[in-house]
């Protein structure tokens, strides 16, 4: 009984950060969001026995991917933060 509990609960927290990754309108929350869902995603392979497949993608789906879109957030903000001349905007 507690092992179904844990799973739909595993479940749960699935949608719950899909979710938020698709509605989030913050570009940093959404990359967080994206990587508790891989986070979470690792778990759900662990639970079905598959370790290997738990590692990719707790490396790659949370890991690189992860690091590489709060790279490209980063860049998006200053890119926002300047004019089209390339000149700082003024508050």
């Amino acid at each position: 009984m507690t092992e179904w509990s844990l799973d739909i609960l595993l479940v749960i927290a699935l949608l719950v950060t899909a979710t938020s990754v698709l509605w989030s309108r913050d570009l940093f929350r959404g990359v967080v969001f994206f990587i508790a869902f891989g986070l979470l995603m690792a778990l759900a392979w662990v639970r079905l026995r598959a370790p290997d497949v738990a590692l990719a993608e707790a490396a790659i789906g949370a890991g690189l991917t992860g690091v590489l879109l709060l790279d490209a957030a980063r860049h998006l903000s200053n890119d926002e933060s300047q004019g089209e001349d390339g000149k700082e905007k003024k508050p």
